[in-house]
């Protein structure tokens, strides 16, 4: 997709009033498509100005080319055999031909909600088909059988953390919620501001704003300057990091998914910059969305003056961000936990 992730594509077009639904084996085809709605869904506030402008006539299904790991030919097979709908895994594993592996794909994506299944209902429902002496191995039994539902099981709830860390994983975004949301009440207390209340603060002051790192940008014109966008719950931040404070600040601005970020807030013409003066990796936090006890919450680079560094150009060793979170504060996952939440999330575009 170029320059933009397909999860800020997503997000910006919701916030544009576009509904956006999640892969189903029941709605779903190969490629995402648009399909016509005839409501008129809100704007995000930031472009309520536009109200009158926009007229969404169309809502978009994600397609199953974003799932990780299909088969095209398997998924195609899936389309063209699903008539009015499938309604059971059973009753699509038996008319579309689908192996176990595939099914089992299609059940961690959460692509069965249609059928009343979350990821995990849909896996145990997926892990007991094909058991040897099932009559629905029999092939000459499969057109009594197909009609045949999952049987009860009394699994319990996959926190909402732990679907969006899923989701990530197999589509590469989450429409559920953002992953920074579940944190909002930890970086609160450290007075970490959201995204979108960076415009409520005068420039020159000096704020703190946390997010995960969609871009990094090192213009070739900049002078080794480089452009860092982060984004939380409520929207992107942009920041600046001079070549000296990078090359103190490097592991954490080439490494870090998560990152926080303190410096000078520079607001010309509603752009909004945040000249960099120090830094902290919070990745670790990131392990907290499996944990169940973490709070449910449900979802939905321009010219700029150089800062006032120079002090702090003379003593890099200050650029690294006093620790944020109290050793006492830090989640206690399971060993691990925050280097596999790291593999999952996209480490951000690079750019010359």
């Amino acid at each position: 997709m170029g320059f933009y992730a397909p999860a800020q594509i997503v997000r910006d077009a919701r916030e544009h009033g576009v509904p956006v639904e999640e892969v189903d084996v029941n709605f779903s085809d190969w490629d995402s498509k648009l399909e016509r709605q005839p409501v008129k869904q809100r704007l995000h506030p930031r472009h309520a100005s536009m109200q009158d402008e926009i007229f969404s006539t169309h809502r978009v299904w994600l397609g199953f080319r974003q799932i990780k790991g299909l088969c095209e030919a398997d998924m195609r097979r899936l389309t063209a055999l699903r008539a009015q709908g499938y309604d059971s895994i059973r009753d699509l594993w038996l008319r579309a031909g689908l192996s176990p592996g595939a099914l089992e794909t299609l059940a961690r994506a959460d692509a069965f909600r249609s059928l009343g299944l979350d990821r995990r209902a849909a896996l145990w429902a997926v892990r007991g088909l094909n058991r040897a002496g099932d009559k629905d191995d029999l092939p000459l039994l499969k057109d009594l059988s197909w009609r045949a539902l999952e049987p009860d099981a009394a699994l319990p709830p996959m926190p909402l953390g732990e679907h969006v860390v899923e989701d990530y994983r197999y589509l590469s975004l989450s429409l559920k919620a953002h992953p920074v949301a579940f944190l909002r009440d930890r970086l609160a207390q450290k007075k970490i501001l959201r995204a979108e209340e960076l415009s409520n603060h005068p420039p020159g002051g000096r704020v703190t704003v946390a997010g995960v790192v969609l871009v990094r940008q090192r213009p070739g014109s900049a002078n080794g300057v480089i452009f860092l966008t982060l984004e939380d719950e409520t929207g992107i931040a942009n920041a600046i990091v001079w070549p000296r404070v990078f090359e103190a600040l490097r592991p954490i601005v080439i490494g870090a998914r998560f990152i926080a970020v303190t410096g000078r807030l520079q607001n010309e013409a509603n752009v909004i910059h945040i000249v960099v003066e120090r830094a902290e990796n919070l990745t670790f936090l990131l392990s907290l969305l499996s944990n169940p006890g973490v709070k449910e919450t449900f979802a939905r680079a321009d010219a700029v003056r150089r800062p006032h560094l120079r002090a702090a150009l003379r003593e890099p060793e200050k650029f690294a961000q006093p620790g944020l979170f109290a050793e006492g504060e830090t989640p206690t996952q399971r060993a691990g936990s925050a280097a596999d939440i790291q593999r999952i999330l996209p480490k951000g575009r690079n750019f010359q």
